[in-house]
């Protein structure tokens, strides 16, 4: 994939992701007013399609309904950047559903025309996707999955979502079929437990489930009462969950757990693996950076595996290959190739890296280095780039990591900085204005304009979620940061420090601030991070809301 910048890597999160997976990319840099256009035409019941796509309005949804016992309807605006990319992908996905004769079918609705449908189902974003089933509109279940995951989402609805395992040689023969496989043990198949085992099935389409209720299989099987098994071919080779008579089974849980147990003990940062990686939302990573052309630093690994049971669930042990896939990630964490081997642990909530400073990495120095992160006892290593040298005598005020307290935090200043990312096209496209803010307050004393690269300086109390981000720091003691969240025009910046500060009045409800949907915020990085958006890299790090 081509890269736009080695900055974005581990820190451009979430959640990620953190969120788990993902559809959308980057929105459109365009002006955006959400109009509803008048029909030309009555529309009809009738049933239209586009590239077997179908065509939904408020005449025809009800009979859409009534017709497709599964339909996965995506509610979009037709500016929309993400919604444009979804399209050819959406649309593959409808040909494949219907090519192999599925009750499964798609639909689409200009939620920006149909302004009924949009506030019936609460759309707020796009797109959003939502499966009706069995004509049922009061519940719609969202569907927050990559794009590329959309069919195998819709055949686990379509048809069981786990296998019957009758006799101990299937369930055999269906355990070594894959490397990974879920199986749930119940003695009753009707049980609630057993419901939400289905129910997982359905989610998590990228591993085969089976069920089984056969007293033989549970005695095969070393069982004596409901259980989720996860076999794998690797590591310990088979994980348990028993199910809690008591509190039964809980979907959430148990997607979590089998996301987590999914994954080797250590993982290799790969293309292959750098999706499950993030998709884990395990809070913390610990990443060892070696050079595997070297046979001595590969031998670090054994430490760093025996190390790593101990915070299984809780951080994610990484190994980083410098010189092979791993090498686009250093820039993020200040570190070149001749620095391996070394170890740092990354805090996913808010992209901290903390730094393990020491040449011996043993399995008790590891352990007792990432107890101590846990416990809040080490501070983070924090980036900063080194200030021009003209910083100070520009009309913008270039701030680095070294520099930015002394100039924000001075009681004497109103400073208003602009936190940007240099791949950033909003912020390009508001550059010309802030350098004209610059000029227009660089004969002010007490007002100061400034700006802060965040992809290469990173500050202990300030976690920057996109870009651009504004941030104004008033003058006096007790001061308290203030987000500007207006218009970015050099007038309405002049305005807002004029008037000390102070936000202009929230617009009416229903109204749509263009630039509300112009910021690359973390929706973004975390599509740069899952890979959706064409001729990105991946990102590692930045955690956030999913995309819809």
């Amino acid at each position: 994939m081509r890269g736009c910048g080695a900055r974005l890597v581990w820190v451009l999160v979430l959640s990620l992701a953190w969120l788990g997976p993902v559809l959308g990319g980057e929105e459109e840099e365009e002006e955006v007013v959400a109009e509803e256009e008048e029909e030309s035409e009555v529309l009809s019941d009738e049933l239209e399609e586009e590239d077997d796509v179908l065509v939904l309005h408020e005449h025809n949804f009800a009979r859409a309904l009534s017709e497709h016992r599964l339909l996965l309807v995506e509610f979009y605006a037709p500016w929309c950047g993400h919604c444009q990319r979804l399209a050819p992908a959406f649309a593959q996905a409808a040909t494949a559903l219907r090519d192999e004769s599925s009750p499964a079918r798609l639909g689409k609705v200009d939620a920006t025309a149909q302004t009924a449908l949009a506030n019936e189902f609460g759309i707020t974003s796009y797109p959003t996707l939502k499966l009706f089933r069995d004509g049922n509109r009061t519940h719609p279940l969202p569907y927050t999955g990559r794009a590329t995951g959309i069919v195998g989402w819709m055949q686990r609805r379509a048809g069981p979502s786990a296998t019957l395992l009758e006799d101990p040689d299937t369930a055999a023969a269906f355990i070594g079929s894959q490397d990974l496989v879920v199986v749930g043990f119940f003695k009753d198949l009707e049980s609630e437990a057993a419901q939400v085992f289905y129910e997982v099935a359905g989610d998590v389409v990228d591993m085969p489930f089976g069920v089984a209720e056969a007293t033989e299989l549970f005695e095969a099987y070393g069982l004596s009462a409901d259980t989720v098994c996860l076999f794998k071919k690797f590591d310990e080779g088979r994980t348990d969950f028993p199910v809690d008579p008591a509190r039964g089974l809980d979907a959430a849980e148990l997607t979590q757990l089998l996301g987590v147990h999914r994954l080797e003990l250590v993982m290799e940062f790969t293309n292959e693996t750098s999706d499950h990686i993030f998709g884990a939302k395990i809070p913390h990573h610990m990443l060892l950076f070696l050079n595997k052309s070297s046979s001595g630093q590969l031998q670090l690994r054994d430490d760093f595996r025996a190390a790593a049971g101990t915070f299984r669930g809780k951080v994610l042990f990484v190994v980083v290959d410098v010189a092979g896939y791993g090498a686009d990630v250093l820039p993020f964490f200040g570190l070149t190739p001749a620095d391996a081997p070394t170890l740092r642990l990354v805090k996913m909530e808010n992209n901290r890296k903390y730094q393990m400073d020491q040449d011996v990495f043993s399995e008790t120095a590891i352990r007792t280095f990432v107890q101590a992160v846990l416990d809040g006892k080490v501070k983070p290593r924090l980036l900063s780039a080194e200030p021009p040298e003209d910083w100070d005598t520009r009309p913008v005020k270039v701030l680095v990591g070294k520099t930015f307290e002394q100039v924000a935090y001075d009681e004497t200043k109103n400073v208003f900085v602009k936190f940007y990312a240099p791949w950033c096209s909003h912020c390009q496209a508001m550059a010309a204005a802030w350098e004209e803010l610059g000029e227009r307050y660089k004969d002010h004393e007490d007002i100061v304009i400034a700006e802060l690269d965040a992809t290469a300086n990173e500050l202990e109390n300030i976690t920057i979620h996109g870009f651009p981000t504004l941030h104004y720091f008033p003058a006096g003691p007790g001061r308290k940061m203030v987000e500007y969240k207006s218009t970015r025009d050099l007038e309405t910046f002049s305005k807002f420090l004029e008037n000390g500060g102070t936000l202009p009045e929230e617009p009416p409800d229903g109204v749509i601030l263009p630039h509300l949907l112009e910021d690359h915020t973390t929706v973004e990085l975390v599509a740069h991070l899952l890979k959706v958006i064409p001729g990105k890299p991946e990102t590692w790090g930045q955690r956030g809301k999913k995309i819809r």
